[in-house]
């Protein structure tokens, strides 16, 4: 498991956002909320994002897959996979 720090958002320079080494450019929720709620207009996509706003708050992987999704309209068989296992692993450590 990768070590995991606090580190001031890019945009706003006030909130922190919990990061591990990989991330360059953290930034918070708040600032990408915006991003977050546009338009989906694909039902199986749709279904695939209603997830509580709480695992979006704390996992900035799964904002930029939602963020790219409604930027570039669609994505690839990887990027779906890879958001599915995240968020089932998130219910898991949740129920536990």
């Amino acid at each position: 498991m990768a070590v995991k720090y606090k580190k001031k958002c890019i945009r706003c320079k006030k909130n922190y956002v919990l990061v591990t080494w990989r991330e360059r450019f953290p930034t918070c929720f708040e600032c990408q909320k915006n991003e977050l709620n546009g338009e989906i207009d694909d039902p199986k996509m749709k279904k695939m994002f209603d997830i509580p706003d709480e695992f979006y708050k704390e996992n900035g992987f799964l904002r930029s897959i939602k963020v790219n999704y409604i930027r570039y309209g669609g994505l690839s068989e990887p990027q779906i996979e890879a958001f599915k296992k995240t968020v089932k692993k998130m219910k898991d450590e949740k129920k536990e």
